[in-house]
């Protein structure tokens, strides 16, 4: 992909952040990108538990090479603008943070998050000055490649089990958006109330919300109507094809029986959506 072709999709992807709300929905490898994009949505993100299981690994346990060309293979095997989840950027220091979204920004993306999550048990949070200097480390390696590469800052406050996560995010997702994220995002957000407060708390700039199995009950509507205008689905559409999967090959083991095949997707289908591409 050219720089061209990559500032022109960064370019479309943050426009997308203006107003409204869209869905980002999350593939893991290239037949799932290809049909999310058959199917209509105009922006993907990769998904590093979904990636990461699909390789028999826990998430978080990729390395950043194998990471960067998975990134790679989803920007090309779609046209639509593709958001990165890079994790805390593999690595503590933010200059080191800088280096590696550089090379993410050479994949071709048009938008990546870098978070907040040590991976330390004793401090699972980075401190917050170290934490805030990463994020403006990520803003100036975007700034120099002039892509226009969209920047998300995540709180991962609720996914560490932080004691007060509603406090911690709304003050670390402002000392982001001041530090150049163009988007702000804590996974783990359940209710309305919270979803307000971060809203107000960082507007103007756009809010992202991750639903997966603990706030299903959340529809597109009701997330817009709260001032969202992003949502992604994190592992959720990669949880649920391992729910098929688990529950089928339990039921065949258990039970010797193949009942859970009856509403398999029908490769005729599949062949004929990979056939289109080839």
């Amino acid at each position: 992909m050219s720089s061209a072709q990559e500032t022109s999709s960064a370019a479309k992807f943050r426009a997308m952040h203006d107003s409204g709300c869209f869905v980002l929905p999350n593939p893991w490898d290239i037949g799932t990108t290809i049909y999310l994009e058959r199917l209509g949505f105009k922006a993907l993100a990769t998904t590093s538990a979904g990636f990461a299981f699909s390789r028999g690994k826990p998430d978080g346990a990729v390395p950043r090479d194998e990471m960067l060309a998975h990134i790679r293979e989803i920007v090309e095997s779609t046209a639509l603008p593709v958001n990165a989840d890079f994790l805390n950027g593999f690595a503590d220091k933010p200059e080191e943070v800088a280096a590696n979204v550089k090379l993410c920004i050479d994949m071709g993306v048009a938008g990546l998050s870098i978070e907040d999550n040590s991976q330390d048990p004793a401090a699972p949070l980075y401190e917050k000055r170290l934490a805030v200097e990463r994020i403006r480390a990520a803003r100036a390696a975007i700034d120099a490649s002039e892509t226009g590469v969209v920047l998300t800052g995540r709180c991962e406050a609720w996914l560490v089990h932080d004691p007060n996560p509603l406090r911690t995010a709304l003050e670390r997702l402002a000392a982001y958006a001041e530090a150049g994220a163009d988007c702000l995002y804590a996974p783990g957000i359940s209710t309305s109330d919270e979803i307000t407060q971060i809203v107000k708390t960082v507007a103007p700039k756009p809010v992202n919300v991750l639903v997966s199995g603990f706030n299903h009950q959340l529809s597109f509507s009701k997330l817009a109507d709260l001032g969202v205008r992003r949502i992604s689905v994190g592992s959720g559409l990669a949880l649920a094809a391992w729910g098929a999967f688990l529950r089928a090959a339990q039921d065949i083991k258990t039970n010797g029986t193949f009942d859970l095949l009856v509403n398999n997707a029908p490769s005729v289908d599949l062949n004929e959506l990979f056939r289109k591409r080839s």
